[in-house]
């Protein structure tokens, strides 16, 4: 379609353009007047689904990624980023083909949880640390759910079975981890990609976080206020989006529209064998994971499909992420196309690898740590520990491979002489 516009002599095409973005516009113009309609007519359900969406932002988000916030805008203002960026770009760039900052966005995406990943990639894009198409491929595979609500709040609280954690934490991501790996292809010849030091070493690292201090050099207080300041503002953001989209849930739910998406899903998953039962689960998970993965765990169908619709719910993360990334990365030039793709691909991979590491028999397997999760999991001194060590354990994990790349490369050297 795209080329057959292009095709076109030049007043038409900006003619369909301008019809196309004015259309597009009442598109808007209309659901939101849907929705104030239907907040006007169904002030109950409105209300209800408001306090859901809030007590879900303030029990569960805003403790488990405040620490996360402040921690990302505290070590990229020290020059952190800037460190990891030389040290790691020997191992970055083969096989993500991203720079070594990237690496910094590994370890908050993999540890944190939806949308953490986007807001740090846009930092780097703002700083000039990666290019357009480098910052694509990153919020595409470092967007992962958290693994505190995969391991503790859908294994535990929505299956009671804590040993299912191992195989839904495992197939998100390494879902993840093969579309990093696949997306290396992507634009590969871009010219505008960025490199730190190709055969940087640990003294050029260090080299690089002096200067970094040197040139943003701030009194404590201003850093840790600003930073605080900032991931305040963002998470009020990610609550304003969880309400809305929780109080849209609750209308599409009393008008029917979520059944209406149920039987057109299944046209696609009944064929493939799922269970009728599953349905209204994936409609919901279309718009809010949460709701989604919890349908999913309730419905009458066997647990490998409530597993592998997890899965799929999971990996898509729902339109209410995806809205939340928008709005990370709205000032920069990073694109919503590619990540809307890859997390329909991060759906179908992660419910592949969950149907090839579950097995029946492990319902009678020893329970692991996540068993606790009814005392600990959202207690916000337990979540606030979890996201610290986790980080910090992901951040040494990372060094300690750049410098072991670094001292393999150096024998390599002299043992060739």
């Amino acid at each position: 379609m795209h080329g057959v516009i292009f095709l076109l002599p030049k007043k038409i095409r900006t003619t369909l353009v301008r019809h196309r973005q004015e259309a597009i516009s009442l598109i808007w113009l209309a659901l939101a007047l849907s929705f104030v309609l239907g907040m006007i007519l169904q002030p109950q359900i409105v209300f209800e689904g408001a306090v859901n969406g809030l007590q879900t932002w303030w029990n569960i988000v805003f403790p488990s990624l405040l620490p996360f916030f402040i921690a990302s805008e505290v070590l990229i203002k020290l020059g952190l980023v800037r460190f990891m960026g030389v040290l790691l770009e020997p191992v970055m760039r083969p096989l993500f083909n991203v720079p070594g900052a990237g690496a910094f966005v590994v370890v908050i995406g993999f540890t944190s949880g939806f949308p953490i990943g986007s807001m740090v990639t846009a930092k780097l894009r703002q700083q000039g640390l990666c290019s357009r198409v480098e910052a694509e491929r990153l919020i595409c595979f470092t967007n992962n759910s958290s693994p505190l609500f995969m391991l503790t709040a859908v294994a535990v609280g929505m299956f009671g079975r804590p040993e299912l954690g191992i195989v839904i934490a495992g197939s998100h991501y390494l879902a993840n981890i093969l579309l990093g790996l696949l997306l290396r292809f992507y634009r590969r010849h871009d010219s505008s990609r960025c490199f730190s030091q190709p055969t940087g070493s640990l003294r050029q690292a260090l080299r690089a976080l002096l200067q970094e201090n040197r040139q943003a050099r701030l009194p404590l207080g201003q850093l840790l206020g600003e930073a605080v300041t900032s991931a305040v503002t963002k998470l009020l953001h990610i609550g304003g989006f969880i309400i809305l989209f929780a109080v849209i849930i609750k209308l599409l739910h009393h008008a029917g529209v979520i059944n209406r998406l149920a039987a057109w899903l299944g046209l696609v998953f009944i064929p493939l064998g799922f269970s009728p039962e599953i349905l209204p689960a994936l409609a919901s998970g279309l718009f809010e994971m949460t709701i989604g993965t919890r349908l999913a765990s309730q419905a009458g169908a066997p647990e490998l499909q409530r597993l592998m619709a997890v899965a799929v719910i999971l990996g898509w993360s729902g339109l209410s992420i995806h809205a939340q990334v928008a709005s990370m990365i709205a000032q920069t030039d990073i694109k919503m196309g590619l990540f809307v793709i890859t997390r329909l691909l991060h759906g179908a991979l992660a419910a592949f690898f969950t149907f090839l590491f579950y097995h029946p028999a492990a319902s009678s397997g020893a329970p692991v740590w996540p068993v606790l999760a009814p005392v600990f999991v959202w207690s916000p001194v337990f979540l606030l520990t979890f996201s610290f060590l986790s980080m910090l354990a992901g951040i040494i994990l990372l060094i300690v491979l750049g410098l072991g790349v670094q001292i393999f490369s150096r024998l390599g050297k002299f043992a060739r002489r």
